[in-house]
């Protein structure tokens, strides 16, 4: 269908520097994707859309092209903060059926911590659409093995930077993007 992409790659990427945005340029460039013009979109994964490798989505775009992002962001000027910013992904058994992705991004997470909260609000998203129980009370775990039994979603994953800001005054930015290929 037209205007609907039919593939997704995953990247990220820090950056450090003592501007705020040439940091986020800097972690751009780390997640090689600062020579297209990124414009931000809401969280669906498209129907009939292919997951492939960020090797496999740079070889299909080109410089200056416009690519439509969920992308995550995240930034500090203070020694030794941890920050993270993930994106998750919860993909239907159904193909005809969307999907979710999830942003979010944090303070004093761990990369896994972050990753796995991402994950979890895509999942929930696509869960409540499709009927699937869901007890937020439950681990992460136990939420994924629902999930699983329920036959309704196929796959969750997740992609997440994070880092902790390397001196006082230095810019540290974090980001992790869903990058849709037409």
């Amino acid at each position: 269908m037209p205007g609907i992409p039919s593939k997704i790659f995953l990247t990220r990427g820090v950056g450090s520097h003592k501007e705020h945005l040439t940091s986020f340029e800097m972690a751009l460039r780390d997640a090689h994707i600062a020579e297209f013009n990124l414009v931000n979109v809401s969280s669906i994964f498209p129907p009939h859309c292919k997951v492939i490798t960020r090797d496999e989505g740079l070889t299909q775009l080109f410089p200056g092209q416009i690519c439509y992002a969920v992308m995550s962001r995240n930034s500090t000027d203070e020694a030794n903060r941890l920050i993270a910013a993930s994106i998750g992904m919860a993909i239907p058994a159904d193909t005809n059926q969307y999907g979710y992705l999830a942003e979010h991004h944090s303070f004093g997470q761990s990369e896994e911590q972050a990753g796995e909260h991402a994950e979890d609000l895509a999942a929930y998203m696509l869960a409540t659409i499709l009927g699937v129980e869901f007890d937020p009370d439950k681990s992460y775990d136990e939420k994924k093995e629902i999930w699983r039994i329920s036959g309704k979603i196929v796959e969750t994953q997740n992609i997440c930077a994070a880092t902790a800001g390397v001196a006082n005054g230095i810019w540290t930015t974090v980001v992790s993007a869903a990058v849709l290929v037409p």
